[in-house]
């Protein structure tokens, strides 16, 4: 019988006896993996299995997911480990690690770029151009300043999707089309049919660093946050920057 009609899903907090993880693959590792691939639902590939310092349990990397097995694959833990003591979510700080992209390697040449103020802020958003949380979230980004914004088009959201964001990126002014139906609703001009966009790469970069939802918000340290953040949340989020930063 397939591992997934035993999934226990365990949310309540595990007393944790230790914080770091071991690098390098053990053998029992090996042999972990080798037992629960095939009895994961077919076509997920792990990408790594690691025992970890507590409860005796193995973490199953699939992608920047993380779940929890025991050493013979009897059972599969999908859930948050939080030491009980301080309160620490093990698995959150270890899915926001995995989930870091290396934000110079972002094709920022195929965004749309505002800069307000020193521009000194940086953060690179995923959005649809038919998702509302989006449009949430540029008015924000509109009363803020000494930002830097880098915008990328990810159509997932409705077939049309992809037809506005040609539009904008072939404006005169792609800036302006942009918080022109993004704030107000004034849809952009039809664009030439020979009009190049990046619409493709960047759904491809997107499935590749398993953006599954919009807006997505990536930071200048590689870290992101899903969903649209206020205005206080972004401060707070770059004042947390400034401070690790200043260490």
């Amino acid at each position: 019988m397939k591992l997934k009609h035993y999934i226990i899903a365990v949310n309540a907090a595990v007393m944790l006896v230790g914080t770091g993880l071991t690098v390098a693959q053990t053998p029992q590792e090996a042999a972990v993996k080798k037992l629960v691939e095939p009895r994961l639902a077919d076509g997920i590939k792990v990408d790594s299995v690691t025992k970890t310092p507590y409860a005796g349990l193995y973490e199953v990397r699939v992608g920047s997911e993380v779940l929890y097995t025991d050493e013979k694959a009897q059972y599969l833990f999908i859930g948050n480990v939080i030491d009980a003591k301080n309160g620490v979510n093990y698995t959150k700080a270890r899915t926001d690690d995995l989930s870091r992209v290396k934000f110079s390697d972002l094709p920022l040449e195929s965004a749309l770029k505002m800069v307000k103020g020193d521009g000194k802020r940086v953060i690179a958003v995923f959005e649809d151009p038919n998702c509302g949380y989006c449009k949430r979230l540029r008015k924000t980004l509109a009363g803020m300043d000494n930002i830097t914004v880098y915008t990328f088009m990810y159509n997932i959201l409705s077939e049309d999707s992809a037809v506005k964001s040609k539009n904008i990126w072939c404006s005169a002014d792609r800036n302006k089309a942009w918080e022109d139906w993004m704030l107000n609703g004034k849809a952009a001009a039809p664009a030439q049919s020979n009009c190049v966009t990046p619409n493709d790469k960047i759904l491809a970069l997107g499935q590749k660093l398993r953006v599954n939802g919009t807006p997505a918000i990536f930071f200048a340290d590689g870290s992101r946050v899903p969903g649209a953040l206020d205005a206080k949340g972004l401060e707070e989020k770059f004042a947390s920057l400034h401070n690790v930063k200043a260490n």
